[in-house]
Protein backbone atom coordinates (compact mmCIF):
# COMPACT_ATOMS: atom_id res chain seq x y z
CA UNK A 1 0.00 0.00 0.00
CA UNK A 2 1.33 3.69 -0.83
CA UNK A 3 0.48 6.86 0.51
CA UNK A 4 -1.37 9.28 -1.96
CA UNK A 5 -1.90 13.00 -1.15
CA UNK A 6 -3.33 15.79 -3.09
CA UNK A 7 -1.24 18.58 -5.14
CA UNK A 8 -0.05 21.51 -3.37
CA UNK A 9 -0.19 24.65 -5.29
CA UNK A 10 2.55 27.04 -3.09
CA UNK A 11 1.41 31.30 -3.61
CA UNK A 12 3.43 34.68 -2.70
CA UNK A 13 1.06 37.04 -1.21
CA UNK A 14 2.02 40.83 -1.90
CA UNK A 15 1.88 42.27 1.13
CA UNK A 16 -1.50 45.07 1.13
CA UNK A 17 -0.03 48.21 1.23
CA UNK A 18 1.85 47.12 -2.59
CA UNK A 19 -1.94 46.11 -3.76
CA UNK A 20 -3.35 48.76 -2.84
CA UNK A 21 -0.83 51.29 -5.08
CA UNK A 22 -0.68 48.64 -7.70
CA UNK A 23 -4.97 48.70 -7.66
CA UNK A 24 -4.46 52.86 -7.88
CA UNK A 25 -1.70 52.79 -10.47
CA UNK A 26 -4.20 50.66 -12.23
CA UNK A 27 -6.80 52.77 -11.79
CA UNK A 28 -5.36 56.09 -12.63
CA UNK A 29 -4.21 54.65 -15.80
CA UNK A 30 -7.39 53.63 -16.89
CA UNK A 31 -8.94 56.83 -16.20
CA UNK A 32 -5.89 58.67 -18.24
CA UNK A 33 -6.84 56.33 -21.05
CA UNK A 34 -10.48 56.41 -20.94
CA UNK A 35 -10.07 60.94 -20.82
CA UNK A 36 -7.26 60.65 -23.67
CA UNK A 37 -10.25 58.40 -25.75
CA UNK A 38 -12.76 60.98 -24.79
CA UNK A 39 -10.85 63.93 -26.46
CA UNK A 40 -9.68 62.22 -29.06
CA UNK A 41 -13.45 61.26 -29.81
CA UNK A 42 -14.30 64.91 -29.20
CA UNK A 43 -12.00 66.24 -31.78
CA UNK A 44 -12.67 63.86 -34.41
CA UNK A 45 -16.19 64.64 -34.00
CA UNK A 46 -15.54 68.35 -34.21
CA UNK A 47 -16.31 69.02 -31.18
CA UNK A 48 -13.26 70.99 -29.26
CA UNK A 49 -13.75 73.20 -26.56
CA UNK A 50 -11.71 75.76 -27.92
CA UNK A 51 -12.65 75.78 -31.60
CA UNK A 52 -16.34 76.03 -30.30
CA UNK A 53 -15.50 78.34 -28.14
CA UNK A 54 -13.20 80.43 -31.00
CA UNK A 55 -16.79 79.77 -33.67
CA UNK A 56 -19.14 81.58 -30.57
CA UNK A 57 -16.68 83.85 -30.28
CA UNK A 58 -16.97 85.39 -34.05
CA UNK A 59 -20.51 84.58 -34.01
CA UNK A 60 -20.98 87.07 -31.39
CA UNK A 61 -18.83 89.73 -32.84
CA UNK A 62 -20.40 88.84 -36.46
CA UNK A 63 -23.86 89.40 -34.49
CA UNK A 64 -22.84 93.00 -32.66
CA UNK A 65 -20.98 94.16 -36.40
CA UNK A 66 -24.57 93.73 -37.73
CA UNK A 67 -26.47 94.69 -35.28
CA UNK A 68 -24.60 98.12 -35.26
CA UNK A 69 -24.60 98.10 -39.26
CA UNK A 70 -28.75 97.63 -38.71
CA UNK A 71 -28.52 100.51 -36.32
CA UNK A 72 -26.99 102.89 -38.56
CA UNK A 73 -29.01 102.06 -41.49
CA UNK A 74 -32.01 102.59 -39.73
CA UNK A 75 -30.65 105.67 -38.23
CA UNK A 76 -30.02 107.00 -42.25
CA UNK A 77 -33.32 105.59 -43.11
CA UNK A 78 -34.90 107.95 -40.44
CA UNK A 79 -32.65 110.86 -41.14
CA UNK A 80 -34.04 110.58 -44.88
CA UNK A 81 -37.69 109.90 -44.15
CA UNK A 82 -37.73 113.06 -42.18
CA UNK A 83 -35.89 115.13 -44.52
CA UNK A 84 -38.27 113.78 -47.55
CA UNK A 85 -41.34 115.11 -44.61
CA UNK A 86 -39.55 118.27 -44.51
CA UNK A 87 -38.92 118.86 -48.72
CA UNK A 88 -42.80 117.40 -49.00
CA UNK A 89 -44.22 120.38 -46.69
CA UNK A 90 -41.92 123.24 -47.90
CA UNK A 91 -43.05 122.13 -51.69
CA UNK A 92 -47.01 122.22 -50.43
CA UNK A 93 -46.22 125.73 -49.10
CA UNK A 94 -44.48 126.79 -51.77
CA UNK A 95 -47.04 125.49 -54.44
CA UNK A 96 -49.75 127.49 -52.21
CA UNK A 97 -47.45 130.90 -52.13
CA UNK A 98 -46.98 130.48 -55.95
CA UNK A 99 -50.69 129.62 -56.01
CA UNK A 100 -51.77 132.95 -53.79
CA UNK A 101 -49.29 135.06 -56.33
CA UNK A 102 -50.71 133.93 -59.48
CA UNK A 103 -54.31 135.24 -58.25
CA UNK A 104 -53.17 138.30 -57.06
CA UNK A 105 -51.65 138.84 -60.20
CA UNK A 106 -54.14 137.92 -62.38
CA UNK A 107 -55.88 140.85 -60.45
CA UNK A 108 -53.09 143.32 -60.80
CA UNK A 109 -53.29 142.51 -64.36
CA UNK A 110 -57.10 142.96 -64.59
CA UNK A 111 -56.94 146.17 -62.59
CA UNK A 112 -53.94 147.19 -65.28
CA UNK A 113 -55.95 146.17 -68.20
CA UNK A 114 -58.81 148.46 -66.46
CA UNK A 115 -56.81 151.29 -66.71
CA UNK A 116 -55.27 151.09 -69.69
CA UNK A 117 -58.54 150.91 -71.58
CA UNK A 118 -59.72 153.57 -69.24
CA UNK A 119 -56.57 156.38 -69.70
CA UNK A 120 -57.53 157.15 -73.34
CA UNK A 121 -60.77 158.08 -73.26
CA UNK A 122 -61.53 159.30 -69.69
CA UNK A 123 -58.86 161.50 -68.44
CA UNK A 124 -60.08 165.08 -68.02
CA UNK A 125 -63.66 163.38 -67.85
CA UNK A 126 -65.64 164.79 -64.79
CA UNK A 127 -67.92 162.43 -62.42
CA UNK A 128 -68.27 159.27 -61.53
CA UNK A 129 -68.22 156.15 -63.66
CA UNK A 130 -68.73 152.08 -63.14
CA UNK A 131 -66.14 150.14 -65.37
CA UNK A 132 -66.80 146.83 -66.79
CA UNK A 133 -69.10 145.24 -64.76
CA UNK A 134 -68.93 141.76 -64.23
CA UNK A 135 -71.35 138.99 -63.15
CA UNK A 136 -71.46 135.22 -62.87
CA UNK A 137 -73.94 132.90 -61.73
CA UNK A 138 -72.68 130.34 -58.79
CA UNK A 139 -75.83 129.02 -57.41
CA UNK A 140 -79.41 128.55 -58.95
CA UNK A 141 -79.86 131.06 -56.65
CA UNK A 142 -77.02 133.57 -55.92
CA UNK A 143 -75.09 136.14 -58.42
CA UNK A 144 -71.14 137.34 -58.04
CA UNK A 145 -70.33 140.64 -59.24
CA UNK A 146 -67.55 142.48 -59.37
CA UNK A 147 -67.10 146.52 -60.54
CA UNK A 148 -64.90 149.10 -60.24
CA UNK A 149 -66.56 152.70 -59.67
CA UNK A 150 -63.66 155.60 -60.34
CA UNK A 151 -63.70 159.09 -60.28
CA UNK A 152 -62.36 161.07 -63.22
CA UNK A 153 -61.61 164.65 -61.88
CA UNK A 154 -58.60 166.42 -62.94
CA UNK A 155 -58.82 167.50 -59.00
CA UNK A 156 -60.46 164.90 -57.40
CA UNK A 157 -61.99 164.95 -53.87
CA UNK A 158 -62.86 162.60 -51.59
CA UNK A 159 -66.38 160.63 -52.88
CA UNK A 160 -68.69 159.21 -50.59
CA UNK A 161 -71.85 157.63 -52.01
CA UNK A 162 -73.71 154.06 -52.03
CA UNK A 163 -73.41 151.05 -54.55
CA UNK A 164 -77.13 149.74 -55.41
CA UNK A 165 -77.67 146.61 -57.26
CA UNK A 166 -80.70 145.79 -59.15
CA UNK A 167 -81.01 141.93 -60.51
CA UNK A 168 -83.88 141.56 -62.80
CA UNK A 169 -85.61 137.51 -62.35
CA UNK A 170 -88.41 135.24 -63.47
CA UNK A 171 -90.45 134.09 -60.54
CA UNK A 172 -94.09 132.30 -61.36
CA UNK A 173 -93.52 133.14 -65.01
CA UNK A 174 -93.77 137.07 -64.27
CA UNK A 175 -90.64 139.65 -64.61
CA UNK A 176 -89.77 140.80 -60.57
CA UNK A 177 -87.16 143.29 -59.52
CA UNK A 178 -84.90 142.27 -56.79
CA UNK A 179 -83.03 145.84 -55.44
CA UNK A 180 -79.75 145.15 -52.62
CA UNK A 181 -79.74 146.47 -50.12
CA UNK A 182 -83.29 145.96 -49.43
CA UNK A 183 -85.10 148.41 -47.33
CA UNK A 184 -84.42 148.07 -43.73
CA UNK A 185 -81.42 145.85 -44.29
CA UNK A 186 -78.64 145.07 -41.92
CA UNK A 187 -75.92 145.15 -44.42
CA UNK A 188 -76.05 148.77 -45.17
CA UNK A 189 -72.00 148.87 -44.63
CA UNK A 190 -71.10 146.59 -47.47
CA UNK A 191 -72.74 148.82 -50.06
CA UNK A 192 -71.02 151.62 -49.09
CA UNK A 193 -68.50 153.39 -51.35
CA UNK A 194 -66.01 155.89 -50.36
CA UNK A 195 -62.73 156.51 -52.67
CA UNK A 196 -60.68 159.71 -53.82
CA UNK A 197 -59.50 157.95 -57.44
CA UNK A 198 -61.28 154.18 -57.59
CA UNK A 199 -62.87 151.63 -55.52
CA UNK A 200 -63.05 147.80 -56.34
CA UNK A 201 -66.55 146.75 -55.00
CA UNK A 202 -67.71 142.62 -55.38
CA UNK A 203 -69.53 140.07 -53.55
CA UNK A 204 -72.52 137.59 -53.88
CA UNK A 205 -76.14 138.13 -54.12
CA UNK A 206 -78.82 135.69 -52.74
CA UNK A 207 -82.05 135.99 -54.01
CA UNK A 208 -85.43 133.90 -53.55
CA UNK A 209 -85.14 129.84 -54.31
CA UNK A 210 -87.31 129.22 -57.66
CA UNK A 211 -86.19 132.44 -59.72
CA UNK A 212 -84.40 132.59 -63.20
CA UNK A 213 -81.82 135.07 -62.67
CA UNK A 214 -81.80 137.36 -66.32
CA UNK A 215 -79.82 140.79 -65.46
CA UNK A 216 -78.15 142.83 -63.01
CA UNK A 217 -77.84 146.13 -62.86
CA UNK A 218 -75.09 148.34 -60.55
CA UNK A 219 -75.78 152.01 -59.57
CA UNK A 220 -73.87 154.57 -57.56
CA UNK A 221 -75.56 156.77 -55.71
CA UNK A 222 -74.57 160.36 -54.82
CA UNK A 223 -77.09 161.46 -52.14
CA UNK A 224 -79.84 159.91 -53.43
CA UNK A 225 -79.04 160.92 -57.04
CA UNK A 226 -77.28 158.53 -59.03
CA UNK A 227 -74.30 159.41 -60.34
CA UNK A 228 -73.44 155.99 -62.73
CA UNK A 229 -75.07 153.10 -63.64
CA UNK A 230 -74.03 149.99 -65.85
CA UNK A 231 -76.22 146.64 -66.58
CA UNK A 232 -75.12 143.27 -67.93
CA UNK A 233 -77.44 140.15 -68.77
CA UNK A 234 -77.14 136.74 -67.43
Amino acid sequence: MSISAPKMTIKRHLPWPLRVIFLAVAIGLGGAIAMWAYDLGRNFAGLNPNSVRDQVDALSSQVKKLGAERDQFSSTAIAAESQLNIERSAQVQLGNQIKTLEAENAKLKEDLSFFQSLLPTNIGAQGITIQRLKAEIVQPNQVHYQLLAMQGEKIPREFVGNLQLSVTVLQNGKSEVVNFPAQNATDLALYKLSFKYYQRVEGILTLPEGVVIKAIQARVLDRGQMRAQQSVNL
